[in-house]
């Protein structure tokens, strides 16, 4: 299966859901054009309050919608922007990929993945039990976060559901994605 956007989403307003909208604008260096967390510097309120200085690595949360269908097994639905993803993608494993891959979202958007969204306990008020279902364990015990990754805008564009992913991976070395 090609690698797809399946919804874009932005708030303008610093809360957990973001509302789906036709198309979003990415802007070079800053994010999502009109979304409360676009900035050069941070702008998550947890991380103001520790450092305002510190440079924004989650410009642009996307997240796999087989995460969705993963919950809804697990009876919660979920539906695009609900949490917080600016950008919902299909048919692309986000969680497998290194820092540094490159998304080409669209004809000309370009962001570069940065780590990994650290679920936290927004997801509960949102959901109760949320947080637990987006956290899971691989073969070895290690802890897995689900709740998608997070990247910088490289290149600014238009970006609309139904739109393709490609993926450009930066040299190996790879370095595997943590929270950011």
């Amino acid at each position: 299966m090609a690698a797809t956007i399946l919804a874009v989403a932005r708030n303008p307003r610093h809360r957990f859901s973001k509302p789906v909208c036709d198309a979003i604008t990415l802007l070079e260096g800053l994010g999502v054009e009109g979304d409360a967390h676009a900035g050069v510097t941070v702008r998550h309120r947890s991380r103001v309050a520790r450092n305002p200085a510190q440079p924004n690595l989650r410009q642009v949360h996307l997240i796999h919608a087989e995460l969705f269908a993963e919950l809804a097994a697990a009876g919660f639905s979920i539906a695009p922007g609900d949490m917080g993803e600016n950008v919902t993608t299909s048919g692309i494993d986000l969680l497998a990929l290194p820092v540094g891959a490159i998304l080409r979202l669209g004809e000309a958007a370009e962001i570069a993945i940065t780590g990994l969204r650290n679920p936290c306990v927004q997801l509960d008020h949102f959901t109760p039990g949320l947080m637990a279902a987006t956290l899971g364990h691989d073969a070895g015990g290690n802890l897995v976060r689900k709740a998608g990754v997070m990247a910088t805008v490289r290149r600014g564009g238009v970006v609309r559901a139904g739109d393709a992913i490609a993926v450009v991976l930066p040299p190996a070395p790879h370095r595997y994605l943590a929270p950011v």
